[in-house]
């Protein structure tokens, strides 16, 4: 049997794999029906500020590490260190942005397994441009 904090850091990857993929299906699968994150507040609204802030964006890559998850019962808390590298597209073409972070996530436990409650990103360093990330 997997422990919850295998499960969680698991989950974390397919979040970001998906935000890469540009998978909102399995994004919006991943979080509570009253989730808050990105200044949004529920699955729909927060997959669509994340395509807002995406949409005229080339490839991205979402690389995480040094996972801290602390499980209480039904409840955990993780912060994972996240550092993500956007390509320009369309008019922004040939430049990029990074940004070096931290996601700090609160988690449920549900019947459908544990999701994301409440998400935070709190960027560190930032380098490039963040006019990538403007809207198509």
């Amino acid at each position: 049997m997997t422990d919850d904090r295998t499960l969680i850091v698991e989950l974390l990857g397919g979040f970001a794999s998906a935000t890469d993929g540009r998978d909102w299906d399995t994004i919006a699968s991943l979080l509570t029906d009253d989730v808050v994150a990105y200044g949004a507040r529920g699955p729909a609204a927060v997959v669509a500020r994340m395509q807002e802030h995406l949409g005229g964006v080339g490839p991205t890559q979402h690389l995480l590490g040094n996972h801290r998850v602390r499980v209480d019962g039904d409840q955990a808390q993780s912060r994972t260190y996240g550092r993500v590298h956007h390509v320009g597209a369309g008019p922004m073409a040939g430049s990029f942005f990074e940004c070096l972070g931290d996601y700090d996530d609160h988690w449920l436990r549900t019947p459908t397994g544990w999701r994301i409650a409440r998400r935070r990103f709190d960027i560190r360093i930032s380098l490039g441009d963040m006019a990538v990330l403007r809207p198509a």
